[in-house]
């Protein structure tokens, strides 16, 4: 569910973000412009909490993974509903203490962690540190030592699952980068019990994402309460069970996924009786649907062969998904017109053929200057925009209500030049 809706007035229908329609908001801050709902970020993070809680979980921690979307309003407002961040970079975690999420609340994953940024992390007493490595267990335990201080850090398995919407997107194979072994990580485990610098308190999977299949997860997840069950039966404590995210969400062209509440239960159930603190790290199922891309049409090109090519002012830049991962964005007109329905191919300004965001995509006809909406654009959107082209970086724009604030300003052609200086024999 989201709150863009088409309302109707004098003047024909409009599309609205919660109270507000998207031609104001574009007409203020102008495009291409990310939109985000808060009602809808406020709506997902809650029907997920409540179905963990409901189906036996008590006290989930709910890390929201930073890297879906980043901005600083968007984690705040998760935040104030008591949400935690699960992090991969020192800006990540930046940013969550900067939305005033403790570290109390902050895992930090990622394979290549640094020792300056596990320094960080232990300055700021983050939840855990999800070590995937053995190397990077050792590294954890010096810095560790060095501080004075006893870091308390989960052991991520590769449960070797195949999931996820992408092979660019699968994290739980044998082949895949992330994790130890299952055979590793009971070794792992008891070599940090016996660790001056660390303190193991659980273990941690997460198998991919855009994942629309309970099955896959169903299986690592019960790979990992048989984990937790021999390595208790060692005389070891294990605290925590980190499930990851990963759980897909409707793009309109796929099948719909799994709700919350199912999740919730098939975890209840197959874990059932384990007696363990649970640790989830959502991202695109709570960030995705609460925000669009706003852009303008340039101009409609009809060639005589029949492609019908309708340039917007985003680009690949602005949004990635569909160059890098093939993937598919509903995109509707702010104002639609009557007439019937054409095919388009609607394509950036990029120098590149890649910047193409669908072929023969049958919309309403469309002219120079009409607003389009791309849906589902408010996890790895904004997050990974770029200046590609040397393109202004794309604005972002938080509603509540009837009220909207400029989260992220568009920067001016000067702020992007006065970054860079020329070297001194220039």
């Amino acid at each position: 569910m989201n709150h863009f809706d088409l309302v109707e007035g004098e003047g024909g229908g409009e599309l609205y973000c919660e109270g507000v329609p998207l031609s104001r908001i574009a007409e203020a801050v102008g495009t291409p412009v990310y939109v985000y709902s808060t009602a809808t970020l406020e709506r997902h993070y809650t029907v997920l909490r409540d179905a963990l809680v409901g189906a036996g979980l008590k006290d989930p921690l709910i890390a929201y993974a930073v890297k879906a979307n980043s901005n600083v309003a968007v984690l705040r407002t998760l935040g104030n509903l008591g949400a935690g961040a699960d992090t991969v970079s020192e800006g990540e975690i930046r940013r969550a203490l900067a939305a005033g999420i403790p570290g109390e609340r902050i895992v930090f994953s990622g394979v290549g962690k640094t020792e300056g940024e596990i320094a960080f992390a232990l300055a700021h007493g983050v939840a855990e540190i999800n070590v995937e490595a053995e190397p990077e267990l050792h590294l954890v335990n010096r810095v560790a030592q060095r501080l004075g201080t006893r870091a308390e850090v989960a052991i991520r398995v590769n449960p070797d699952v195949e999931a996820g919407g992408h092979a660019k997107i699968s994290t739980g194979k044998a082949d895949n980068k992330f994790g130890v072994s299952l055979s590793e990580a009971e070794r792992l485990y008891a070599n940090a019990a016996n660790m001056a610098g660390v303190r193991p308190v659980g273990v941690a999977c997460h198998i991919g994402s855009q994942i629309t299949d309970l099955a896959p997860m169903e299986a690592a997840f019960g790979k990992m309460r048989g984990l937790v069950e021999r390595i208790r039966k060692e005389g070891l404590t294990v605290e925590r069970l980190d499930l990851g995210g990963g759980l897909g969400v409707p793009y309109f062209n796929q099948p719909t996924p799994p709700t919350p509440a199912d999740y919730a239960a098939m975890i209840g159930r197959v874990t059932q009786g384990l007696d363990i603190r649970f640790a989830f790290e959502p991202g695109r199922m709570i960030a995705a649907n609460a925000g669009v891309l706003l852009a303008r049409v340039i101009l409609v090109h009809e060639r005589p062969e029949g492609r019908r090519f309708l340039v917007i002012d985003a680009a690949m830049n602005d949004l990635l998904r569909p160059a890098m991962y093939d993937a598919y964005h509903d995109i509707r007109p702010v104002k639609p017109r009557p007439g019937e329905p054409l095919p388009y191919d609607v394509v950036g300004p990029i120098c590149e053929t890649g910047d193409t965001f669908t072929r023969d995509r049958v919309l309403p006809p469309l002219e120079a200057g009409d607003l389009v909406a791309f849906m589902t654009a408010g996890a790895y959107g904004a997050a990974m925009s770029s200046e590609y082209n040397s393109r202004l970086l794309v604005p972002e724009v938080l509603v509540k209500g009837d009220q909207f604030a400029v989260v992220r300003p568009r920067p001016t052609y000067d702020d992007m030049l006065a970054r860079e200086a020329p070297a001194p024999w220039l």
